[in-house]
């Protein structure tokens, strides 16, 4: 990009904040009317709530106002590009998606989208898209034997809960699985009927690596929310959770290779570690916990799982939690029932998780600087324990959320100038 064409860019911050949002409501239409073959892409719910063109249009703000300072969003850039990994997102589709968004600026710009204007953000637009295929072609390049999706078999199904059933889930070709880092997702991609083409979603692995099989565990949506755990955001069916609720052994589906950055930052450090979630939210965490109680011999460090259900039928695998934590003196779990039942053990609170009733140095280890936050829930969920943990003078560095790309609000940010991509 030229000095002027950067600089017409910054120009153009207010206006893209005022019209974000209509431009990518038109551009989601018109490229989806041109190119149906897209909506196996796209999440169809999250077209169908907004979702989709909100998180493109804080993307747009994002970039218009970090133009002379991309290394803001580097960590915006790692989510999303994960997410496109895991998709498949080819170059190829870079090409349309530029096409209908320019034209989309120009039908809701009008006149003031002059050929100055335009010619910046065609600039602008493929600068961006460079970084992310060169991004993208990198983690391409790390699984060269798994570049597409790839079928995988039901061998196992168990019921964790009354919400949720775990999938164990083997490659159909029987060639070993490459190992992923714990908190990771997989897509796993179904044709749902009721929509007439295929979805994808993610799913975290929920349990340690294995070269045999994947493990992910799903709920079944019966109301409008947001899965956590999974990118899907609910309205009346939870499209392919609900469709996994149905399948049964042997049945087959599509998968595609591990990816996604919330994980262990270095699964050798000393550092204490607390995980907390709500619901199904429990499920990279799970593998995160199983891993670092496995490496305990290896690996001495203090961890502590918390875990929010709304009661004691619906919440999933405590049994193993409670195996683990009885092996391990320096690992620990505590539990919060917002509708309690008989039979609640020790360490069980009654209501929603509340840190001030854990203990500060004991339980969430503030007295020692290097302890690392890990959060997987609903977004209020994770938007209540951020700022709690903020407020307790934790470091934002130390605070890490599955925000699943664009399956979850901007929590890493402060404000909308730096909102992710």
């Amino acid at each position: 990009m030229t000095p002027e064409q950067i600089k017409i860019i910054s120009q153009t911050v207010p206006v893209v904040q005022q019209f974000g949002e209509t431009i990518t409501t038109v551009f989601y239409k018109d490229m989806l009317n041109a190119h149906p073959e897209l909506n196996s892409v796209f999440n169809s719910t999250h077209q169908k709530t907004g979702h989709q063109a909100k998180a493109l249009a804080a993307a747009l703000y994002a970039y218009a106002a970090n133009i002379e300072n991309l290394e803001a969003l580097g960590p915006a850039l790692e989510l999303i590009c994960q997410k496109h990994a895991s998709l498949y997102i080819t170059e190829d589709q870079y090409e349309i998606v530029g096409t209908f968004l320019l034209q989309a600026m120009e039908k809701v710009l009008g006149d003031t989208f002059t050929t100055q204007v335009r010619d910046a953000w065609v600039s602008a637009y493929w600068q961006l898209a460079g970084l992310m295929i060169k991004k993208e072609s990198a983690l391409y390049e790390q699984s060269p034997d798994w570049s597409t999706w790839r079928q995988f078999r039901i061998a196992k199904i168990v019921v964790e809960s009354t919400e949720i059933k775990s999938f164990y889930l083997e490659p159909v070709d029987r060639k070993s699985l490459p190992k992923f880092t714990p908190g990771q997702y997989i897509s796993i991609r179904l044709n749902v009927p009721r929509l007439g083409y295929v979805q994808a979603r993610q799913y975290s692995l929920s349990d340690k690596p294995n070269s045999n099989c994947y493990r992910i565990s799903v709920k079944r949506e019966d109301s409008p929310q947001f899965t956590c755990g999974s990118s899907e955001t609910e309205d009346t069916s939870g499209h392919v959770s609900n469709l996994l609720h149905e399948m049964e052994v042997g049945n087959e589906v599509q998968i595609s290779h591990p990816r996604g950055d919330f994980f262990l930052q270095d699964e050798k450090a000393t550092c204490p570690v607390v995980l907390i979630a709500a619901g199904v939210g429990i499920t990279p965490l799970l593998s995160m916990f199983t891993q670092i109680a496995e490496n305990m011999d290896k690996v001495y460090r203090k961890v502590h799982i918390i875990h929010a259900a709304r009661n004691s039928a619906s919440r999933a695998f405590k049994d193993a939690i409670e195996k683990i934590t009885g092996g391990h003196p320096s690992i620990k779990a505590t539990f919060f029932v917002e509708n309690p039942e008989n039979g609640n053990c020790d360490r069980t609170y009654i209501g929603r998780v509340d840190l001030h009733r854990l203990h500060a140095q004991n339980d969430l280890f503030l007295n020692d600087s290097e302890t690392e936050f890990y959060i997987c829930g609903p977004p209020p969920f994770m938007q209540s324990l951020r700022d709690s943990l903020l407020r307790l003078g934790v470091d934002q560095t130390r605070i890490k959320m599955e925000l699943f790309g664009t399956g979850g609000p901007d929590l890493t940010m402060d404000n909308k100038k730096e909102a992710r991509l």
